[in-house]
């Protein structure tokens, strides 16, 4: 059955303290504005809409009001498409406490088939990284990505293959840093100029029989 958590709100701090980033760093390369929410797909959430709100705000990061659950077992697929092609440097990820912190988190950049629990447990494809030792703590961790795997980068998918010891696992949080490329670029819309038309170019009425439908 659907339910709201409510939990105090307790520090979540990156790995890095604030006052060392590097140039570059901060909340401006938290990459939220160019993820397209709309066509964000998450699989085995307990509540429905709960994992498209894990992707909010950076100052929202502490934000325990709000959490993704997994439901029948301890495993989540989230999908994440942005509007055009990103460099990824760090997964951010707040999540447990305790037993129901993900074991591992795989990540799969632009799988050109929607990925499925099967798929991801057989290990078809195999996951471009995978973040081995999630933190078991309740603070916001960012964790590294090989440049070279998410060099360009239009679709991002995130397994959670189990809990550690829970028989769910909980997120509050989760972010990407990175650098966006701008919007994709569209298609040329192709254009056929008709000097005037002849009898010849046309079939008799009757004899044609149609091959498109819509």
């Amino acid at each position: 059955m659907p339910h709201e958590h409510q939990h105090g709100a307790c520090g979540c701090g990156s790995h890095a303290d604030d006052a060392h980033q590097l140039p570059g760093e901060g909340v401006q390369d938290v990459l939220l504005g160019c993820i397209d929410h709309a066509g964000v797909e998450v699989l085995n959430e307990r509540v429905r809409g709960s994992g498209a709100r894990l992707l909010r705000a950076y100052d929202a990061r502490e934000d325990e009001s709000q959490c993704c659950e997994s439901d029948v077992d301890e495993q989540l697929l989230l999908r994440i498409p942005f509007t055009g092609p990103v460099k990824l440097r760090a997964l951010l990820l707040k999540s447990g406490p305790g037993d129901e912190t993900p074991t591992q988190v795989h990540l799969y950049p632009n799988l050109t088939q929607p990925l499925d629990f099967e798929a991801a447990n057989d290990g078809v494809p195999k996951p471009a990284q995978v973040v081995d030792s999630v933190a078991l703590t309740r603070e916001c961790v960012e964790y590294p990505l090989r440049a070279s795997k998410f060099a360009s980068v239009n679709s991002l998918t995130l397994f959670v293959p189990a809990a550690s010891g829970g028989e769910r696992v909980r997120l509050y949080y989760v972010g990407l840093r990175g650098e966006y490329f701008g919007p994709r670029a569209k298609a040329p819309t192709n254009i056929v100029y008709e000097s005037a038309p002849q009898l010849k170019d046309h079939a008799k009425v009757g004899t044609e029989t149609s091959q498109r439908l819509g």
